[in-house]
């Protein structure tokens, strides 16, 4: 699984269920505001885990935690996912999953299989400035295709997006309304300027409350819960 990073206990990364939290390893987008640049490229000097050592650890705490959450990095890059997923459900946890959802092929075998329970996708930005923010020619339609999934399985999932100025607007979140319609659950993310994969981001001030209000104002219109996190 290629797992890096460990975090003992978390009472906010899954909804209602304390948990574990593990980071895996690589990405397929190099976000100019990532705060996990060392895992997303994978670097050799993080820690490696090995599943067994992973599962032991889960084992132990079972009865302190109800959950596990998968994130990165890129979760669905990691080989062996499915098959590591099958010995944490035996173990009685629940399995929560960030993505930023251009994995659907590897999302369809973890809902087929019923080994996730929540998903959390990030939604960068609108489709037409995804190539700028992340990096990438990757098709926002792989992204539509894993919502449609989520939504077919009947399965809880937020989208959730980091308010990075310049990035993210009133019409990019009108831009993202057009692509995903309705959805139950959207969570805004205050951008922090510390860390950022791209350095010329440190200069960039957040957005003040005010703003990111009239921004939840506006996903409320298509969203049925939207919370602000991070401010």
């Amino acid at each position: 699984m290629n797992i890096r990073g460990i975090q003992k206990t978390s009472l906010i990364d899954f909804p209602q269920v304390i948990s574990t939290v593990l980071f895996t390893g690589g990405c397929n987008l190099r976000c100019l505001y990532c705060h996990n640049a060392s895992l997303a490229c994978n670097d050799c000097n993080l820690q490696q885990y090995s599943n067994h050592e992973v599962l032991e650890f889960l084992q132990k705490r079972k009865h302190l935690i109800g959950g596990v959450v998968i994130t990165g990095g890129e979760p669905t890059l990691a080989k062996g996912i499915v098959t590591f997923l099958e010995k944490v459900k035996e173990t009685g946890l629940k399995v929560k999953l960030d993505t930023n959802g251009f994995q659907p092929k590897v999302l369809k075998k973890l809902l087929s299989q019923q080994l996730i329970d929540y998903v959390a996708i990030d939604i960068k930005t609108s489709p037409e400035k995804y190539p700028v923010l992340t990096n990438t020619k990757l098709p926002f339609d792989l992204i539509m295709e894993s919502i449609a999934l989520l939504k077919e399985h009947h399965i809880t999932f937020e989208l959730r997006t980091t308010c990075v100025p310049g990035f993210v607007t009133i019409e990019d979140l009108q831009s993202i309304k057009e692509r995903v319609g309705t959805v139950k659950y959207y969570y805004l993310q205050q951008f922090h300027n510390q860390h950022t994969l791209d350095e010329s981001l440190h200069t960039v001030k957040p957005y003040p409350k005010d703003i990111l209000y009239s921004f939840q104002q506006f996903v409320k219109t298509f969203a049925t819960f939207c919370e602000i996190r991070g401010i």
